[in-house]
């Protein structure tokens, strides 16, 4: 999604002007105007250029919420919002414009990993939200523009209120936990192969299969400092997962790699961990896109 270009200025009807179009009509129809002029004056006051969106800034999107935007309304994170910044981080491509495609593939692999400094806890997130980002367009560009803002925002006009900014109430041990969690979806997730099919691209599931492993080794080895009944028998769900995960890596064909594959995608079901984060006081609704991906 490209989203920044240059600035444009966008002015209001002044309520005044608003009050002497409508003309001889009742009370209560005056009274309408006045409320919605106002409203609409407040909206303009709260224009801000998409180039000063700072982490923590909860805004409306003017329009379409993809695509290019010059101006947003900024608002307080207690009102409806549609969508808040949660990470921020600069392109470092030099001074070539590396094309829309390169600069969305940088976004998409760093706003996850920015997100989740703001707010780990994805399961803890407003129903509705997906992960967008703000990018520099080949015209910005031009003017030294390299920021990408990230930023949760909801579809279809939806609105949630309040600040996600979680990652400062959560205990060391719920930290410990998410960390090593979301790293192990990540593995999964970030290296994904191109082709559809084991057999189109057996190394590249066989890299995807070391990926994971390794994120559950470590995985396993932060909950060990973690005390809890529910998590100690996570860990030994996790544990045998990533030996099957391991098997899948080392796979000497296709066949193989099914065989292995198998029980070592259902060992990270997401759904085995709902009773270590209730232990845990997190979250224990899984999210309806992962819920959507293990129920097959």
């Amino acid at each position: 999604m490209a989203v920044r270009a240059p600035y444009r200025s966008l002015r209001g009807i002044p309520a005044v002007a608003a009050l002497l179009a409508i003309g001889t009509v009742g009370c209560s129809d005056v009274s309408d105007a006045v409320d919605g002029a106002k409203d609409g004056a407040k909206k303009v006051a709260r224009q801000r250029s998409v180039f000063s969106l700072n982490v923590g800034d909860c805004y409306n999107p003017n329009g379409k919420a993809e695509g290019e935007a010059y101006l947003v309304e900024i608002v307080p994170c207690d009102e409806a919002h549609e969508g808040q910044v949660v990470g921020e981080f600069a392109i470092d491509e030099g001074k070539k414009y590396p094309g829309d495609d390169a600069v969305s593939a940088i976004a998409d692999e760093r706003c996850p990993v920015e997100a989740q400094k703001y707010a780990p806890d994805t399961w803890a997130l407003p129903q509705g939200v997906s992960l967008l980002h703000y990018t520099p367009t080949a015209e910005s560009w031009t003017t030294g523009d390299r920021a990408v803002s990230c930023t949760y925002t909801t579809d279809k006009g939806a609105t949630f209120k309040g600040a996600l900014d979680t990652v400062k109430t959560l205990k060391p041990e719920q930290l410990a936990y998410l960390e090593g969690s979301n790293a192990v979806y990540e593995a999964l997730w970030a290296n994904q192969p191109e082709k559809d099919t084991v057999e189109d691209d057996l190394a590249g599931y066989k890299a995807q299969a070391k990926a994971v492993a390794a994120a559950l080794d470590a995985h396993v080895q932060g909950l060990d400092d973690i005390e809890g009944t529910e998590i100690g028998k996570l860990r030994v769900t996790l544990t045998k997962a990533a030996g099957n995960w391991k098997q899948a890596a080392n796979a000497a064909d296709a066949d193989a790699f099914y065989l292995a594959y198998d029980p070592a995608f259902t060992g990270i079901d997401p759904n085995k961990s709902v009773a270590a984060r209730k232990e845990l006081g997190l979250a224990t609704t899984v999210p309806a896109d992962e819920a959507e991906v293990w129920a097959g």
